[in-house]
């Protein structure tokens, strides 16, 4: 795992240059989620639907699985 990371991030940043990239990064996800807000949230609701975990064999009545 870590041949991969040091691909995908350079080594020998300087503390300055480190700190510009992670606020570049979050700066960039924060933008993303706000303009993605309505699907993101759309899929989450779909993904906590899938299945009740008191009971989690049960399928939503809406699921063609249920019945």
């Amino acid at each position: 795992m870590s041949r991969r990371r040091n691909r995908l991030f350079p080594g020998g940043l300087s503390d300055e240059a480190a700190v510009a990239l992670c606020d570049f990064l979050f700066h960039l996800a924060t933008a993303c989620e706000s303009h993605y807000f309505v699907q993101l949230r759309r899929h989450h609701d779909r993904q906590r639907k899938l299945y009740d975990p008191e009971e989690p064999w049960r399928f939503p009545t809406s699921d063609p699985r249920s019945r």
